[in-house]
Formats: C-alpha cells, structure tokens, sequence
C-alpha cells in the first residue's frame, strides 16, 4: 500500500479493472447468491446535450444517479444506469454555421470527449445500452412511430403560425426571437402560416391531469402543480356574438358567428368591446379595406408567437369598425383587433369585461372604452378610475345585470348557460390551456419526417421497408435556411402510391421526440426489428429519474404523452414513465464584471479577482489581481461560460481526483438544493480523502490481521465497545440518509465515522484490532458510493476483499443492535435542580441502585452539608435530582 494518496494513481487501476471486468454490464433477470431473482431498479439521469465538456451540473447529477446505483447493487438490487446523447437540435447548427463543420462531425467529436469525462468521474454506467438521438438506428422509431400515429389520427397535417426570419429566410424557434428581432440576421421577425405536422396530445388532457394529480406520490409536488398548470383545465362556457358581416362573395364569414370561452359567464352584462387575434377571419376582412388597419395588423405579425411573451407585451389594438350583436341583448358590441389575442388559443377571439379583468381594464382605459361594473362584492367599493384587484373573488354576486342580479358565480353561470342554450348560441364546455403539440421544425439537424411529397396523391407516409429515411449527416448550414430544401440527392424521391416523382418532406422533428422514449430504448437497444422488447417490461417503469427543474413541464409531459401513445399501441403495460423523479438543484459560483469602454460588460473568472469585505465579513466588492482595477461583484448565479464563473470538472479531476470533485458536490448542499461553489470546500474534501488514506495506511497491520466479519465482543475493552457503539449509531443513520436520498448527511456521517476511529483510544490488543477492521469496514462501505476509486483501492489494500468479495458488490453492512447497548449509561447529576456532575451506572441499573450512586457521589455530600436528602427524583437515561 503507498504511504501517500495518489488520486491519478487510484482512478487509473480502478478504471482499469472494472473495464477489463466490464463491471457495470447488466442483464434482466440476475440472480443473488442464493438462486432468488433480485429486485430490478432502475435509476437514470436525463441525458446530456452533447455541447462539448461536462459541467458541474453534470458531475452533481450524475454522481447523485451513482451513489444510488452503487449503494442499491450493494443491497441485492439489479440496478441498471444507462447514459445516452440528446444528440440532434439547434446548438450543432448553430456551432456548424460558426465553425464551417457539419454538425455530425462536432456532435460525434464532443460525444467522444464528454464520454471520456464521464469515464473519467468513474460513473457505474452500461455502456452497452448508450444510445445516440441522431444515429438512424435510433430515430429509425422516431419515425416509425410518428407513422402509426399518423395512421390512428393522433398525428396529423395543419397550418400553423411560425416566427419568419424575412433575411435569412427560415423558420426560428421562439428563444432564436431577441426583442422581435432574429437572433442571427436581426431582422424584425414576422408571423407565418405554413403547413406542419402536430400530435393530438390533446386527447390525453384529461388522463394526463388526472394522474398528475392523484397518481404520483413519488414526484416533487411543484412539478406536478407546474404540469397540471400547464395542462390548464378550465370549465365556462363557450358562446357565440352574431353578425352580419359577408365576405365579397356575400357568404357571411363564420357562418355569421364568432366565438369566445370565458370562465366568467356571469359577467356577460359588462361586455364593452371584443377584441380578436391580427390573423381572425374578421380582422383580415375588415383590414381589406382600411390601409391604417392592415398595417397595424402586419405590424401585429412581428415578434414571437408564444402565450408567455404574448403575455408581456404592452397591450395595442385598433377598431376594425365592425361589430357584434350582443347573445343576450342583441345590443351591439365594436370589434377589435388586438395584439394580445392568440388564433392558436380558443376561437382567436375573445369578450371585453374590463370592469372585472385587468387586462381588459388596461386596455379599455388606454383607448377610451366604457367600463361597467356587475360584480359587487360586500365592504367593496368600485371606482371605474382604478383597478379593482378584488374582481376574480368567488364571492361576488351579480348588479347592473338584470335578470341575473344577486346571484352568485355558479348560479350566474348556470342561468346564462341556460339561456344561451336556449337561444342556441351557446353551452357549457370544458377547455384546455394544453395544445397539440406541433413536431415540425424548419430546421436540418433533426428526425427527418418520413413523408414524401407527391404533385398527384399530395403527402404520402415513407413505407415501412423504407425506414429509416437517413439524414444526410455531410451538409453545413450557412444560416440561409433549411440546407435540405438545396440537397437533390435527399429530396428526390418516387411516391410510394402512384410511382411518380416526388420530394421528401424537409422539416425535422421537434427534439423534444428525441427524449421522449429514449430512456425505453436503453432497455432493448440492440433490437433492430422492435422498438421496445420484452426487456422494457422488466426494467420499466422506471425507478427513479434525475434531472433539472428546467424540465419539469415539456419533457416530462411529452414523455408521459408518448408513453401512453406506446401503451395504446400494445407496446408496453404501463402508464406512467417515472416512478419517483429528483429535481436537483444548480450548481452557483460568484459573478464578478464591469463595463468595458464600449458600454458592453466584461466578465471575470473568480480566481482574477480579490474579494473585498465590510465589517461584518460580507463580500462589497473586489479588484483584479493582476492590477488591482476595480470589478463589480454581481453576487452568486448559476455557472455559465457566458460569465466566467464555471469550474471545469477535468481541471479539478487532473489535480485532485475525481472523487474529490464527487465528494464535494455530494457534501455541500442537499440534492434537490442549490449548490453554491466554494474552492475552500473542495480542498476540505481533498483532505478529509488524504486523512482517511493515512489512517488506513497506519492500520494496514492491524486490520490484514484480523477478522473484520462477527466477533464475539463480550470480552472487548469499554474503548472497543464505545467505537463500534458510535460506528454502528452513524451506520443506522447513513441508512435512513440513504434512504430519503440526502447524500450530504451521508458524506457528513462517513466524515463523523472518520473522526471516531482517529479519537479511538485502543490498547494493541487483538480485539481492539478486530474493532478497527469491523469499523473500518464499514465507513469504507457506506463512503464508496460517493467515493468509489479510494475506498475500492483501500479495500483492496486491507485485504477486505478476501473476507466480503470485491467492494462494487460487497455486502451492505448491517447495524448490530446489540452494539449499541452500552454497559453503562451516564447520568447528569443536579442537586437542588442545578448540574453538579454525572454517575455512570450500569445499563439497566434499577432505581434503588441509582439513588444510592447518586446520594453518595462527592458532590451530593458536598452540596448537601451533610442533610440527608428529602428526596430522590430519576429521570431514566437522562438525570438524577436530589432534593435536600
């Protein structure tokens, strides 16, 4: 064994022993030693977008997933932890356009280097199920699957509004949209209809809440608030304003209705105006014959199309001149044409109540609309000058509403439900902020959509034989749009139904596809006739999954959608995905910047700076090292390369190990907490490792020559008694830590572990010595998970492996109750209800017994002068008080 801890040395002949032993290799089915099936679990982390390094986000993810599986494989279990690649996607392009590299080249080349630093950290991963989101062996299902779809009606073919860069002349995504303006060209971005793919997820809403709502315990509740907020459930009634108004052929647009959903039908008597979305039937109609309308409507047509951004921008509108009849008064209501108001949501209309909504209020106040109240509430007073913020209370009831004065919400609801059922203009429904979910993308780095394009049968679905349809993986996009549209060899083609030519569809699939099954496909990812096997319905559902809160809506709803997709199909027998799920937190390090000459900011690396303090030790500010330049300390945030404030896990493994990285990561913070970075916390784990390597060298004798299994300890020294009584109390907590998965308590119990064997006085005897190996034993067990390369050299090194077998697979230590009976208890010893001392007395010693130690314990004499005592109060395992 070497004198000194060497981490490069320990890592290396770890790694290379459990390579040439392909340690973390698991089968279905495994038996224990006794010929009994263990339990499966299945433990997995979301997989990585391969950008190029790991971050310590990663490293606090994965090494979480790890101490999980490494602990649960020690307890009997068959744990399976796979990792894979979300591997197609925006960033390869936008790396490709910058560096003039296709973006197979730079995913593969990152996949090769973040792969290594996985190796590197020592992480229990089978990488015989790795998968890659862009390898046709994998998204040859993607596409196989979206044809099924399409062939039971769950996928299907519509127009759908997109942001347009007008210069580079594509499609953006939402977060390519900065201030209304393309991320690339800068461009001022415009909305436009094109034709794409959506899945009917909508089908699910009502399955999808009902379980997020009653049916995972195992989830952190506000994840499944997010999603069942997200999914949006709302009851109200959908009702019709009628019109007149005919197109130029004289047909009347809409049938002569136009449509809202409110969730508020009892305040239809305070609807003042009505407003619809720039792309409504109405709002075109009106706009070819007002220039100043058209124009507004085009400017409309700027910006992002997504209901949060909506949401924030400053309401505008403008009146189409048109208007509405009343469903109830038949009074007529203006029209118009707001900017707030989605096509995609509802009928793209929506009915002005601005005395009871305050966006309504906003904009009714800023264009001179009428403001009615017909709520009141009692001890309410109203003002049509300020926002009344008591408007959403249930218990208002009906004024200025005729007929329906003084009932309240349901009542009211009932009653004009009623009415406009009978008037047939309206009716109760049940709508969902959820929409279908649109696949396509205008994008080249992605899932080819099998569908072919014929001038003679229109789309026809890519046979079945013919999948996968490959994406070319050789093209470089230049920014210019979509390089498929350019690429002969990829979109000519023969239409599978008439033999004509055709041209292969050239949008791709949303990533989110990607990662919405892949975590199946680590059970069977060597079959190349099925998507899913047998195999599946053993590891699946899944154990136990890890992952951002960042995810906690799309992912996980997409995923829980394509589940039931599968299931509906017959391929699998469950419904829900994940069992339990872990949000970790994010890994934060200081920010430290200032304002260069032209105005932009300058961002430094912590290790440049020198914090300055105020009295009260608080970081104010600091100053560049190097000359001593003011910088602004921008307090702590979420590592980021963007603002030099990342630690590179490979610097930190190259100079102290990964298990020092580990170790850290695990200790500073609780899992599902924020974990702010400290360079002081990292050399303290690197010490805590040196210290326990030195202790281990030290006893190397002592414990090759004992027996570290069951002993007989009745003949033990109080010194032996006292450490396994203090080692075995610390391994039922670790147990319960484990558990409840709060590693940091973990590692801090294996630190209080340490620190009881360094204290131990113990005579060289051979039962001490037996206690030391016990002991020893045992810390090095409950630490591995966090720390597999030192404790697996170190049990290696003591000789443990020839008592329990190799360390990956070594017997979960177990708590010996009877350990942790002490012979003796210590009593505190009040006289007169004040603390003069403490008796041992023997464990189980009885009242009399303890009375007498007490009554003749030096310090009852003393305080007592001599007076027999009144009386004797004990109070077990805790003190005795005498009276005198």
């Amino acid at each position: 064994m070497q004198e000194r801890y060497s981490p490069n040395d320990v890592e290396q002949a770890s790694h290379k022993n459990w390579q040439e032993r392909d340690a973390y290799r698991v089968t279905e089915y495994a038996l224990a030693a006794d010929g009994s099936p263990k339990p499966k679990f299945y433990a997995c982390s979301m997989l990585p977008y391969p950008s190029g390094k790991l971050h310590m986000g990663h490293v606090r993810n994965y090494t979480i997933n790890d101490m999980m599986a490494r602990q649960l494989r020690m307890r009997g279990y068959n744990v399976l932890m796979p990792m894979g690649w979300d591997a197609f996607g925006m960033p390869a392009e936008n790396a490709a356009i910058k560096s003039k590299v296709p973006p197979a080249k730079w995913t593969y080349d990152n996949i090769a280097y973040m792969k290594k630093q996985m190796q590197a950290m020592g992480l229990a991963i089978d990488w015989s199920r790795e998968m890659c989101a862009c390898d046709p062996k994998y998204y040859k299902w993607n596409q196989w699957l979206f044809l099924k779809m399409l062939d039971k009606g769950i996928a299907y073919r519509k127009t759908q509004v997109v942001n347009w860069d007008p210069v580079d002349q594509t499609v953006l995504a939402n977060e390519q949209v900065i201030d209304g303006r393309g991320w690339r060209s800068g461009a001022p971005v415009e909305k436009r209809e094109i034709p794409g793919y959506y899945l009917r997820i909508t089908d699910y809403a009502d399955e999808l809440l009902g379980q997020v709502q009653d049916g995972l315990p195992g989830w952190p509740e506000r994840v499944r608030l997010m999603q069942e907020n997200w999914i949006g459930k709302s009851e109200g009634v959908r009702l019709a304003f009628t019109h007149d108004i005919r197109d130029s052929k004289g047909d009347l647009i809409q049938d002569g209705r136009m449509y809202v959903f409110t969730t508020r039908a009892d305040t239809i008597m305070g609807v003042t105006f009505c407003a619809v979305a720039p792309e409504h039937p109405l709002a075109t109609h009106a706009a070819s014959s007002n220039p100043q309308l058209s124009a507004f409507i085009e400017a409309c047509k700027l910006g992002g199309t997504t209901e949060a951004e909506v949401a924030t921008r400053e309401k505008e509108g403008m009146a189409t001149g048109l208007s509405v009849a009343h469903p109830l008064t038949g009074e007529p209501v203006e029209i118009w044409v707001g900017n707030y108001v989605l096509m995609s949501y509802g009928d793209g209309a929506v009915m002005g109540v601005p005395g009871h909504d305050e966006r309504d209020f906003a904009f009714a106040t800023k264009y001179g609309l009428p403001i009615r109240q017909v709520i009141a509430l009692d001890g309410k007073t109203y003002s049509t000058e300020q926002w009344q913020d008591w408007y959403g209370d249930k218990h208002g009831y009906c004024v200025n509403s005729g007929k329906l004065d003084g009932l309240n919400l349901q009542q009211a609801v009932d009653a004009v439900a009623a009415e406009l059922a009978a008037k047939g203009l309206g009716e109760k429904q049940t709508t969902w902020r959820l929409r279908d979910w649109g696949i396509s993308r205008q994008r080249y780095w992605g899932t080819p959509i099998p569908i072919i394009h014929c001038p003679d049968c229109g789309p026809v679905p890519v046979p079945e034989k013919d999948l996968p349809v490959v994406l070319p993986d050789d093209l470089i996009p230049d920014g210019s749009g979509n390089p498929l549209n350019k690429h002969e060899g990829f979109l000519s083609c023969t239409c599978p139904k008439c033999g004509a030519a055709g041209r292969r569809e050239t949008d791709t699939m949303d990533t989110f596809v990607d990662s919405s099954w892949y975590f199946m496909r680590y059970t069977s990812p060597d079959n190349d006739q099925a998507m899913v096997d047998e195999r599946n319905d053993y590891w699946m559902p899944m154990d136990q999954y890890i992952g951002g809160i960042e995810h906690a809506v799309l992912h996980l709803l997409y995923a829980r959608f394509w589940t039931r997709v599968m299931r509906d199909m017959g391929l699998l027998k469950f419904d829900e995905p994940f069992t339990k799920l872990l949000c970790q937190g994010m890994v934060l390090n200081h920010i430290y910047s200032r304002k260069n000459a032209q105005g932009g900011i300058e961002y430094f690396w912590p290790e440049e700076v020198r914090n300055l303090y105020d009295a009260k030790g608080s970081i104010i500010g600091a100053e560049r090292i190097s000359d001593g330049s003011p910088v602004q300390y921008g307090g702590i945030g979420t590592m980021s390369k963007s603002k030099n404030n990342g630690v590179d896990p490979q610097s930190l493994i190259d100079s102290m190990g990964a298990d020092t990285a580990r170790l850290f990561v695990m200790f500073a913070s609780p899992p599902e907490q924020t974990l702010e970075w400290s360079d002081s916390g990292v050399e303290g784990a690197n010490r805590y490792l040196r210290r326990l390597w030195a202790y281990c060298h030290s006893h190397q004798k002592a414990v090759q020559g004992s027996h570290a299994g069951a002993a007989d300890w009745d003949g033990a020294d109080e010194a032996a008694k006292t450490l396994r009584r203090e080692i075995h109390g610390l391994l039922k907590l670790a147990d319960y830590d484990y558990q409840r998965i709060q590693y940091n308590t973990v590692v801090s119990t294996c630190m209080k572990m340490l620190n009881a064997l360094e204290s131990a006085q113990l005579p060289d005897t051979a039962v001490a010595h037996r206690a030391i190996a016990e002991t020893l034993s045992i810390l090095l067990r409950v630490l591995y998970p966090v720390v597999p390369h030192i404790t697996w050299q170190l049990w290696r090194d003591l000789g443990y492996d020839q008592s329990f077998g190799d360390l990956l697979d070594a017997p979960w230590p177990a708590v010996d109750e009877a350990a942790l009976v002490a012979d003796e208890v210590e009593l505190m010893l009040q006289i007169n209800g004040k603390l003069r001392g403490s008796i041992r007395v023997p464990n189980g010693a009885a009242r009399d017994e303890i009375e007498r130690s007490a009554t003749g314990h030096d310090a009852t004499v003393k305080f007592l002068e001599g007076r027999d005592p009144k009386r004797v109060i004990v109070v077990p395992g805790k003190l005795v008080n005498v009276v005198g």
